[in-house]
């Protein structure tokens, strides 16, 4: 049975291969993805690092194998060309927890305040806010804007961490990540006594008191570079378990552990390397942003690179 498993995996993978070639394609698969599926990538990171790749390769198609606002956000870098995303309801919880209404409600109760959108959002949400951020510049970008006032959206898990950063009032949003928010305190110190040694690193969209406790606070692209210069040899990733697939391939002198078996996101685990070739051969499910609201989104994007 494996053999026969190995052969079909193998038959697709070449599917895949000569469907790339005839669709002038790349596959862009987020570091939460399947083994499969991140082996089976052009390029494998997070999410608005592929947009940017992807808008600078000549290419006519974009596979994105990640969830909904990702898929959108390499539209809006790369309206010429046409983003797929491989399983149609693969959408962000978060991401679904603010509206434009809330947006502009919030805009009404403090004039004064800047919309910082995390880019865990949907285009919409984008194009109704000041300026974007990722996980890694949240802080940077927070203290470059002109106000002492700051509507952040929508995690208010990463807000709270970066109110810890700042002397700006921020003004939180209560939505938050259910795959961050399933890692506990508990889970964390659990570990801990039975590893005493092992170095702890969370995402910042984690809890808190998580957050408290841990070593070091990284996005993903930043405990992937941490990984490679840690003295460490053992270390527990407060992130989706997808990623100990791409750290452990990298860094196969070190061990890496997941704090909790919930910190599973099942839309990131809907794609598979069958559903992706799918999409090529059917060019299917094609994903679009309305040309105003992608040019809003786009001038909150360019506005978080220009910092």
């Amino acid at each position: 049975m494996a053999s026969a498993n190995h052969l079909a995996s193998e038959n697709m993978g070449n599917r895949l291969q000569e469907l790339k070639n005839e669709r002038n394609a790349i596959i862009l698969a987020h570091n939460y993805q399947i083994g499969e599926v991140q082996e089976a990538a052009d390029y494998v990171g997070d999410s608005f690092e592929l947009s940017r790749i992807a808008s600078q390769i000549d290419c006519d198609v974009i596979v994105f194998c990640g969830v909904d606002f990702m898929a959108e956000s390499a539209y809006i870098l790369s309206p010429e060309k046409t983003v797929l995303l491989p399983v149609k309801n693969a959408t962000c919880p978060m991401s679904h927890m603010i509206t434009v209404a809330d947006v502009r409600a919030l805009r009404k109760e403090h004039p004064k305040a800047t919309v910082v959108c995390y880019v865990n959002t949907s285009a919409d949400v984008k194009a109704e806010s000041d300026i974007c951020c990722t996980s890694a510049n949240a802080i940077n970008v927070i203290n470059s804007v002109d106000t002492d006032q700051v509507i952040f959206v929508p995690d208010r898990n990463l807000a709270h961490f970066v109110q810890s950063k700042t002397d700006k009032e921020i003004i939180a949003w209560n939505g938050f990540c259910p795959t961050h928010e399933n890692i506990t305190l508990g889970d964390i110190l659990m570990r801990k006594h039975e590893m005493p040694d092992i170095e702890v690193v969370v995402h910042p969209e984690c809890r808190p008191e998580v957050i408290e406790v841990a070593d070091y606070v990284y996005g993903t692209g930043g405990m992937l570079r941490h990984a490679t210069i840690s003295n460490a040899k053992r270390m527990l990733i407060g992130t989706e378990v997808g990623l100990l697939y791409r750290l452990q391939k990298e860094n196969p002198d070190k061990t890496f552990y997941s704090p909790s078996e919930h910190a599973v996101c099942p839309n990131m685990k809907l794609t598979t390397l069958r559903k992706v070739v799918d999409a090529l051969e059917n060019m299917e499910h094609k994903i679009t942003v309305a040309e105003d609201v992608r040019m809003r989104a786009k001038r909150a994007l360019n506005k978080m690179l220009e910092i």
